[in-house]
């Protein structure tokens, strides 16, 4: 079984589109059960996710150096990365592509992570029925407050 945080994770990369949502979801079970250890497989997913925030918005920089700190993290952790129902080959392939949209300064497109594992999958879109929103469709660009989301954000 995955753990609920991983699930909730990939629910909103795949449904909300809230990478800022997928940064606090999965750093809070990051600093439960891996504290500290910069290269965990979930720094990879939190970096990954964190990266296409910057690149929605348009800050390139920060996008660029994010998913080169992804690049770095995913061949100590393909082993890992595969237990967690996601073709970890098919994910540097993936980094690797949005690394080189960047670069070349691309308008932002929403990805799919490579989950190849079914079952995980039909975890990741009941979690979306059960919050209403569509499993695989592009962000909503015109959405403000999803696209700068740390500026809207009240931490209280």
């Amino acid at each position: 079984m995955y753990p609920k945080s991983y699930i909730e994770f990939l629910a909103h990369f795949h449904g909300t589109r809230d990478y800022f949502e997928c940064h606090e979801v999965l750093e809070e079970y990051w600093k439960e059960v891996e504290p500290g250890c910069r290269n965990s497989v979930w720094v990879l997913f939190i970096q990954f996710a964190v990266t296409l925030y910057h690149y929605r918005r348009g800050n390139l920089k920060g996008a660029l150096i994010l998913i080169n700190k992804t690049i770095e993290k995913l061949p100590s952790n393909y082993d890992r990365i595969y237990t967690l129902g996601i073709n970890a080959q098919e994910l540097h392939k993936l980094s690797t592509s949005v690394k080189n949209n960047i670069e070349r300064k691309a308008p932002y497109k929403s990805v799919m992570l490579p989950i190849n594992e079914p079952e995980l999958q039909q975890y990741v879109k009941r979690i979306c029925i059960e919050w209403n929103v569509p499993y695989g469709q592009p962000s909503d660009l015109s959405d403000e407050k999803l696209i700068h989301r740390h500026i809207k954000w009240n931490r209280t």
